[in-house]
């Protein structure tokens, strides 16, 4: 049996035998099992990856050009890159690659492969796409802006203008992971460069290798003893799709999985004297909202949006069903980011929010379709918000699916009303505001689709202004320029934005090094020890 085969069969013997309800011994001490809800993986090819959970799993399977690592992750380091270097007019970087690299197939990395990932994110035209596009590249013009100049040195040009800090951070993302290029190459179909079998393999260089993927199921990773910052400590990661946190609790507890990530209030609070389980808070960068599509008539009317943010009961969800996992930030930027501001102007007043409707002509209220993933903490703020809205008159309709059909909706703007969290692409307020405050482009076939675009917000001097403080280079004037865009998107935008989350991770507590960072990029594990 190949090594491939063999750990695919460990991860179901490991997932069967976990589901049984009688008591078992701990998991090997030389694996991790994690509990998490991972119904929202689509592919995990850097290329085309954009979910939450193929962020974090892809940025311990794959390196980057650029990253930051656990050790200081408030500092950009180079990944596969070992120096790089800005031309004086910001228009030309060159990247200098790290020795004696390998990929985990044990094949040396080259400028060639480096510089062909990037070009393919361009090429595939996926949904990772705009963050290079940004830069002036286009499946016309990549091959001669991206190249490698000789085996260790890849050298690119922007043909827009754009802070150096930004590019670097770009350069972080997972769409500018190294990828094989020899392997992709031989399993592509129909010219895909690969795609299709990247959805569920992996060909890259970091800590981890993708063993398998069994789709609501599980997520095995194997460990890569190439990794040019040594093999990690734990051999294998295995992530089960668990969505009920009464059953992560009850399978940590018995000793079936090591770490949980999905426990709420009511499942944490009995643990907290256990001396087995360990509780932790990390603070992290994703933001929680409502999307309003504004092409239903009602929706597109400024006081009705303003009525419906004033019918959401912030203070009480995190006070209560929320408690410990969220705090209240109605701004798009997370609190730790440039330019981030405590900014929460809005609170449940339903005496204002109904005399609100009546001068926008709905005195009695209206009907929304609601549309929200199906698992918690998603399905307790719909709920609330569904109590609180009904109060004014606006009857909310709500419609669960899984989180990836949900997205398909979203992404389609199918929807009339949905609940849903972004998480940034990189450590830069540009991440945020190029999604929530851009959109110069409302066709059905624009360049880019943010989430401006989603809700049919057409923006575009709004759109100027976000793009002048992506290339703002004195540091003060541009965090007052985030902090007026971020007003501006609260007050009149077609997002009820509620809250930042903190990730709440129980262990058991001979498991240490598994620390949250405030997104999915800086969730490591190769940290992980046992």
């Amino acid at each position: 049996m190949s090594k491939r085969l063999c750990f695919a069969a460990l991860a179901t013997a490991l997932s069967l035998a976990m589901a049984a309800p009688a008591a078992h011994a701990a998991t090997p001490k030389d694996t991790v099992v994690m509990a998490w809800q991972l119904d929202g993986i689509i592919t995990f090819d850097p290329a085309e990856s954009y979910e939450i959970a193929t962020q974090e799993l892809g940025t311990n399977i794959y390196d980057r050009l650029m990253r930051y690592e656990a050790e200081d992750p408030t500092k950009l380091v180079g990944g596969v890159a070992e120096s790089y270097t800005v031309s004086p007019d910001a228009k030309t970087f060159t990247f200098k690659l790290r020795p004696n690299q390998k990929f985990a197939s044990g094949a040396p990395i080259t400028a060639d492969d480096m510089a062909w990932s990037l070009q393919r994110v361009v090429i595939l035209d996926k949904t990772p796409a705009f963050l290079f596009t940004q830069l002036g590249w286009s499946k016309d013009n990549v091959k001669d802006l991206v190249q490698a100049t000789d085996p260790n040195t890849v050298t690119f040009k922007i043909t827009e203008d754009l802070a150096p800090s930004l590019v670097l951070n770009l350069m972080s993302t997972f769409a500018a992971s190294v990828v094989e290029k020899k392997i992709a190459l031989a399993n592509e179909v129909n010219g895909d460069l690969g795609n299709s079998w990247l959805k569920s393999h992996s060909a890259g260089s970091g800590p981890y290798s993708l063993v398998s993927w069994k789709a609501d199921e599980s997520v095995t990773l194997e460990a890569n003893p190439n990794y040019h910052l040594g093999p990690p400590h734990m051999k294998r990661i295995v992530v089960r799709h668990i969505p009920e946190p009464a059953t992560q609790r009850l399978l940590l507890e018995k000793g079936d999985i090591d770490i949980a990530r999905d426990l709420t209030p009511d499942q944490l609070t009995p643990m907290a004297g256990n001396k087995d389980i360990r509780i932790e808070s990390f603070p992290a960068a994703n933001t929680y909202y409502l999307g309003m599509n504004l092409s239903e008539e009602h929706l597109k009317n400024p006081k009705v949006r303003e009525a419906m943010k004033m019918l959401v009961d912030y203070e009480g969800m995190v006070n209560t069903v929320l408690k410990g996992r969220f705090i209240q930030q109605e701004a798009f930027l997370p609190l730790g980011f440039l330019g981030a501001i405590a900014y929460n102007p809005f609170s449940l007043n339903v005496e204002k929010a109904k005399a609100l409707l009546a001068e926008a002509g709905y005195p009695n209220g209206f009907e929304l379709e609601f549309t929200t993933p199906n698992l918690p903490p998603w399905t307790d703020i719909a709920q609330s918000v569904q109590q609180t809205m009904g109060q004014a008159g606006i009857k909310l309709k709500i419609v669960q699916v899984e989180l990836k059909q949900e997205l398909q909706i979203f992404r389609a703007r199918k929807h009339q009303l949905v609940l849903n969290s972004w998480a940034p692409d990189y450590f830069d307020p540009h991440s945020n505001a190029d999604t929530f405050a851009h959109n110069d482009d409302d066709s059905d076939t624009p360049k880019i689709k943010p989430l401006a675009w989603r809700t049919h917000w057409y923006i575009p001097e709004l759109t100027k202004q976000t793009l002048a403080a992506a290339k703002e280079v004195d540091l003060e004037k541009r965090k007052a320029e985030y902090a007026a865009l971020q007003k501006t998107v609260t007050d009149t935008g077609p997002f009820v934005i509620m809250f930042q989350n903190a990730n709440q991770v129980a262990s058991r507590a001979d498991v240490k090094g598994f620390k949250t960072g405030l997104f999915e990029d800086f969730n490591f594990y190769r940290t992980i020890t046992k």
